[in-house]
């Protein structure tokens, strides 16, 4: 079966400069040599701690940052060889849902201006047609479309990462990367938001990359988990084996800290 997201050998270097000339001394080395495979339908973690290099795999992979080589496939296209006019075409079917609620949604637009925006940037809809899709969308992220008027201020956290879910779903695409979508939300809420990303990936046969340090959700959400340490995969496997059986020290290292469960009174 053909892959819908392949990664060969990613890499993505940062340049370190230093005196007054900001002469080039080294690099750092965020993401080196980096490969997996994604299928339709399928849910990719890619787990590790702060600065192992997640967030750059998934900048990189979107084009948002750009690499330093290696190759990006999707759906069958080279993203590193692809022309600007390819990527702007492939853009809706590929979203990204952000970790900061906040700086995520303007200040200044209501929730369903904010949904709407890539309705506006890729459809040819009417004005009339965008509410109703906003309206649509709310209501399948749990929001009340009456509520599309209100400012990003008036919602909780959770229910603004819900906003940020629906702005994602607009455009109906095949791949979302969710980037650590729950690490600013209260305790109480993160199984709420990962239970709805469940529900939808369900109804709509999504793809996603989903990029956390919170194992126990990785667990719950993932058929297969790469660990990061290092801007290196140091181990990939089914979420069943590699929770079972870790093979590798770091994985084990990170599985350790886990809160064990209580046994049977």
């Amino acid at each position: 079966m053909t892959p819908l997201l392949e990664v060969i050998g990613l890499k993505k270097h940062f340049p370190v400069r230093r005196g007054m000339m900001q002469r080039r001394t080294g690099s750092v080395r965020a993401v080196d040599g980096v490969s997996f495979r994604l299928h339709r339908g399928k849910t990719l973690g890619l787990v590790g701690e702060s600065g192992c290099g997640k967030t750059t795999v998934a900048r990189t992979i979107l084009r948002l940052t750009e690499p330093t080589s290696g190759r990006i496939v999707f759906d069958g296209l080279d993203l590193t060889a692809a022309s600007p006019t390819e990527l702007r075409a492939l853009r809706p079917r590929m979203q990204m849902i952000f970790q900061d609620t906040h700086s995520s949604l303007n200040p200044r637009l209501s929730v369903g201006r904010s949904i709407a925006e890539p309705l506006r940037e890729h459809t040819s809809m009417t004005r009339g047609q965008r509410q109703d899709r906003v309206g649509e969308l709310m209501s399948i992220v749990g929001l009340d479309p009456k509520l599309a008027g209100r400012l990003p201020h008036e919602f909780s956290g959770g229910q603004r990462q819900r906003v940020g879910i629906a702005r994602a779903l607009a455009l109906k695409p095949d791949l979302i990367i969710c980037d650590e979508p729950i690490s600013s939300l209260d305790i109480s809420i993160q199984a709420q938001i990962v239970n709805l990303l469940a529900d939808i990936q369900e109804e709509f046969g999504l793809t996603y990359l989903f990029i956390s340090h919170d194992l126990r959700m990785v667990r719950h959400l993932c058929n297969r988990v790469a660990v990061m340490n290092e801007g290196k995969i140091v181990e990939m496997a089914s979420a069943e084996a590699l929770f079972r059986e870790p093979g590798h020290p770091y994985t084990r290292a990170l599985l350790s800290s886990l809160p064990r469960r209580p046994g049977p009174s």
